[in-house]
């Protein structure tokens, strides 16, 4: 592959000196290359002759190292073939370097980040990329959502306006509920004629406001309350909260003319503020929310000296052990070494032991799924919003594969044999001319001698033979044989695995045979007694799949691979050196997109073998010399494929669905597969599998 370059412009093409060196890594296949791009006020917006820009989908590698930020962005310009343009006001440089090859999306994500650390950002208008100061941006970006579209087609860096219609929140109301989650030079209005809300944020804080918004805007509820906590941490408030309040609104009841208390009570923690969003029935259940966190938000007591608070969090899908030595790590700021066996690490210390740290310690509770944590509040907070990222659910991967083998066999014979005596001696024959062909069945001699006493039978195929009467008894003096024969295969198998993301599974499906290692037998005569005996080691053989999968950002899968077909040669069952088995394996890394079918080898094989005897001379006779030879020849042709398709399960619906599809189907199967009613035979039903409970329906969004 030819590397593609980005070069700098020749000598009298850029007016003034160069005021800053930019180097650009750009990785396209498997060529890297390095080029120098100059900063100047007014750079070619293409390409240079003799230069080319990656193909798209090819991933790049950034090394901007203190570049200026009009240089940085003409760049990304040119590999995205965008036209950009700088205010002059973006003053400034810039650090981005990615460590390894990123797609085109992931490398625009991180340098509208870097804009978005230093107050500038990108926007786009009529097809024109402009890199203007972020107070500015909200005046100049095109980009308009709503609530269907839900800024899915912005990055979370970019500027964003998005338009939210209510259904029974005041717009009014909510504007000071989220003003303070927005960036202070973007904006935010009300729009009381069609009650809506006009938002100008980055697009993933427009995710996020979307969310609390689709939590308050619900009918039957009070106006949205926000309650600063001092000392208790939101995330854990808030669902002790909801349990209180909704076992309190389980045995007290509304009174006639009362407010409406059907409504279910909503808290909603805001990590970053630490604070609680709370919208209720009635006035009432506000008030005893507040009252609850009054008392609940209380300093904790600091028993410990300087060790600070004992914390107990309880996960809900990762592994304890796994997460208090990544936390650990995070906390003694120590790399963390791969630990055999687990796919983890463990910073440094006898045993496993929790890293001392002056901010903190973290040790797992295995059999609660629990982490115990001894740190100050600040840092607690911390390490509580890295722990509910950390433990979230994790998505799943359904393995499909098949494995398809077709055979074809074909095999003819011809032959002719014969014998004859020459000359006699009164009723005694002297002498012998023939030719002898083949074995057993086949040789006309062994059929001669034995196929009257039945201990040899003739080859398979058509055989036609003439026989003589010498001294009363019935010689066979020739034969001929014809044959052709013809064999097929069409074997199919679909070993299937669930398994979670970066876990590998397993799945054997076969026999174990016994495979003799050595045997002692006693052959002394002295009296003495030695029992004879055999060792065995025992082999699984049949199929092997293990599969290990990995689900990236941009939703591809990267699948490690081990797949394994085996059977024992039929003909060396009873072999006295034991069975031979045939392997076929197929180890390999593959990245398939979700819900794609990739095809990991096959084997194909065609075989022919002749063989063939004959008298020398007269059998080259044409015509004549068939009755002086014997032909055998045979054709295989074998097919394997293996295929492989990975589907992602995100959630419990659709691992649901899943799971019904393949019951629905396995039942139709035993369905068909019933006997066909007979009165003669009393045994008319088979087994089969009752109906499915329910049928998962897709969940609703919520307005």
């Amino acid at each position: 592959m030819t590397p593609t370059r980005i070069s700098t412009p020749p000598k009298g093409q850029v007016p003034g000196h160069f005021t800053a060196l930019l180097l650009a890594t750009v990785l396209v296949g498997s060529a890297v290359w390095l080029a120098p791009v100059a900063h100047a006020q007014n750079a070619p917006a293409a390409p240079l002759p003799g230069t080319s820009v990656p193909k798209p989908g090819d991933p790049v590698t950034l090394n901007f190292n203190n570049a200026e930020i009009e240089s940085v962005a003409r760049t990304i310009g040119l590999l995205y073939g965008m036209n950009v343009v700088v205010d002059p006001r973006v003053k400034g440089t810039l650090t981005l370097v990615t460590e390894k090859p990123v797609n085109r999306t992931t490398a625009m994500a991180q340098f509208l980040t870097s804009l978005r650390l230093q107050g500038f950002t990108m926007v786009e208008s009529a097809g024109l990329f402009k890199v203007v100061p972020e107070a500015d941006a909200k005046l100049q970006s095109s980009a308009v959502e709503t609530n269907d579209s839900a800024s899915k087609g912005a990055t979370g860096g970019q500027i964003t306006t998005q338009i939210f219609r209510l259904n029974f929140e005041s717009a009014t109301n909510l504007v000071a509920v989220l003003r303070p989650l927005i960036s202070p030079n973007n904006t935010i209005n009300a729009n009381p004629g069609n009650n809506s809300l006009v938002i100008t944020d980055y697009a993933d804080n427009l995710r996020r406001i979307a969310r609390i918004i689709a939590a308050m805007d619900v009918a039957n509820a009070t106006e949205v309350e926000v309650i600063e906590l001092k000392n208790a941490i939101a995330v854990d408030l808030a669902p002790l909260l909801l349990k209180l309040i909704d076992s309190s609104a389980t045995t007290t009841g509304a009174a006639a003319g009362a407010a409406d208390t059907g409504f279910k009570t909503t808290v909603i923690a805001e990590s970053r503020s630490n604070s609680l969003i709370v919208r209720a029935a009635n006035p009432a259940r506000v008030a005893l929310v507040k009252s609850l966190v009054q008392k609940l938000d209380q300093p904790s007591s600091k028993s410990n000296g300087d060790l600070g608070n004992l914390h107990v969090v309880y996960l809900k899908n990762a592994d304890a052990t796994k997460l208090a030595a990544t936390l650990r790590a995070a906390l003694s700021g120590a790399a963390v070494s791969p630990t055999p066996g687990t796919g983890t690490g463990a910073p440094s210390g006898a045993g496993g032991a929790p890293a001392a740290t002056s901010g903190g310690q973290v040790q797992a509770d295995t059999s609660t799924n629990s982490l115990i944590i001894t740190a100050p509040d600040p840092q607690y907070r911390q390490l509580r919003e890295v722990i509910e990222r950390l433990d979230a659910r994790r998505a799943q991967v359904y393995v499909e594969s098949l494995i398809a083998e077709v055979s074809a066999d074909r095999a003819a014979e011809f032959g002719v044999q014969w014998q004859g005596a020459l000359g006699n001696n009164g009723d005694n024959k002297i002498g012998l001319l023939g030719t002898n062909f083949g074995a057993a069945g086949k040789n006309i001699i062994n059929l001669a001698a034995g196929g009257a006493a039945g201990t040899v039978l003739p080859g398979t195929g058509l055989n036609v033979g003439v026989a003589q009467q010498t001294n009363g008894v019935y010689v066979l003096g020739f034969l001929a044989r014809f044959l052709e024969s013809s064999g097929a295969g069409n074997v199919l198998s679909t070993p299937n695995l669930l398994t979670l993301d970066n876990e590998e599974a397993k799945i054997v499906i076969g026999q174990n045979v016994p495979f003799v290692t050595g045997q002692f037998t006693n052959t002394n005569s002295g009296t003495g007694s030695v029992n004879p005996f055999q060792t065995i080691e025992r082999k699984d053989v049949g199929l092997t799949l293990k599969v290990k999968p990995q689900i990236s950002e941009n939703g591809t899968v990267k699948l490690t691979i081990f797949q394994e077909v085996s059977s024992v040669q039929a003909s060396t069952v009873n072999a006295a050196n034991g069975p031979t088995t045939n392997k076929r394996t197929i180890e390999s890394n593959v990245l398939v997109d979700d819900g794609s079918v990739v095809v990991l080898g096959g084997l194909l094989q065609d075989e022919f073998t002749g063989s063939g005897d004959k008298v020398p001379g007269v059998s080259d006779v044409p015509f004549f010399g068939n009755l002086f030879k014997s032909e055998a020849r045979t054709r295989k042709k074998t097919n394997l494929m293996v295929f492989l398709r990975p589907v992602v399960v995100r959630d419990s619906a659709a691992t649901e669905r899943l799971s019904l599809d393949r019951y629905e189907q396995m039942r139709s199967g035993m369905q068909n597969a019933q006997p066909v009613p007979d009165a003669k035979v009393p045994v008319n039903e088979g087994p089969s599998l009752p109906e499915a409970a329910a049928t998962v329906q897709p969940k609703k969004s919520t307005p």
